[in-house]
């Protein structure tokens, strides 16, 4: 009998030190399987580009851009970011107002302000006045009175929206005489020298408003080193991707791992903007880039009509919508 207890107690006892391994085991494969699902979801970023607002006050259209209707397409398009889930910022490149002056600054941020998610700027040529009083340093200086996450002091800078990512806004406006054409000083190529070096385990987005590829030939609106400064992008070989404005055209350019997206006016046709999704694997990244039309389609069609080539400027399939891989 003592030897059939003896049994019966080591068999229950092993029983019990199974079930505690088990349970351990379940536990710890839990664990795995959240932090894993929580690296995942936190490689992943969404963002939204909005470029060439040229918001107006005055109620006049101007050649092919509807500045009077401005308002009405800003609304839309804050209604259709904030209907949106899981967006981690906004960034507008440029010419937010079609007029340099300070009262259109002042009358377009409460429409910016409705924004449910952090939004930032860089300059375009319509943004500050040459030889006025909206200048750069004042501009930047309404802009933080009036948006809490925008802290920068300088007209380019470079923030973390999350771990593994560094977003850098440069300003590629001449602002000592009246030009269309763009132009990065060597002081600020050195500074994204330094912004690329420090990151190249990142994947860095660089948002601007005179494009360093062009998507059509113009003289006068074109980068003026943008050579130089393709070059120095280039030389690093992590994913890298930029946004620019300054043309109202779609266009999507890939040279290895660096792309380059050229982005549509809100105010003039197509009237739109972009979502991009960036999917950060272990082998590579992936953006997909779409196209997000106004819901004012009857501004969009006026739109549509007021430019010599709505195809030069809407672009093909390819540069308004597409998924874009970069080897890592």
């Amino acid at each position: 009998m003592s030897r059939k207890r003896s049994k019966k107690k080591e068999k229950r006892k092993e029983s019990m030190i199974s079930r505690a391994l088990s349970g351990m085991f379940t536990i710890i494969l839990a664990g795995i399987m959240v932090y894993g699902l929580q690296c995942y979801s936190a490689s992943d970023l969404k963002f939204a580009q909005v470029s060439d607002v040229h918001f107006s006050t005055r109620n006049v259209n101007t050649s092919f851009k509807l500045t009077a209707e401005s308002p009405k397409l800003l609304d839309d398009v804050i209604a259709q970011i904030n209907e949106t889930p899981d967006i981690n910022f906004v960034m507008f490149t440029g010419d937010l107002i079609d007029k340099p002056f300070e009262k259109e600054l002042t009358a377009v941020l409460p429409h910016v302000e409705k924004l449910k998610y952090p939004w930032y700027f860089a300059f375009g040529n319509h943004d500050p006045c040459v030889g006025g009083f909206l200048t750069k340093n004042l501009y930047l200086e309404i802009l933080r009175t009036h948006n809490e996450n925008f802290k920068f002091t300088k007209p380019y800078y470079s923030f973390s929206p999350r771990k593994g990512y560094k977003v850098i806004a440069l300003d590629t406006i001449i602002d000592t005489r009246i030009t269309s054409n763009g132009e990065i000083s060597q002081e600020q190529l050195q500074w994204l020298d330094k912004e690329l070096s420090s990151a190249k385990k990142d994947i860095v987005l660089i948002f601007m408003h005179v494009p360093i590829i062009e998507p059509f030939p113009s003289e006068g609106h074109r980068l003026l080193n943008a050579g130089e400064v393709q070059a120095l992008i280039e030389k690093y070989k992590n994913p890298i991707a930029v946004f620019q404005g300054h043309y109202h055209a779609n266009k999507i350019t890939q040279r290895d791992n660096v792309l380059y997206v050229s982005s549509p006016a809100l105010v003039s046709y197509p009237n739109a903007f972009r979502i991009i999704n960036i999917k950060n694997g272990r082998k590579k990244v992936t953006f997909d880039i779409r196209q997000k039309d106004t819901r004012e389609t009857n501004i969009r069609n006026l739109a549509k009509m007021m430019v010599f080539s709505s195809s030069l400027y809407a672009g093909e399939e390819k540069d308004r919508n597409g998924v874009f891989e970069i080897k890592k």
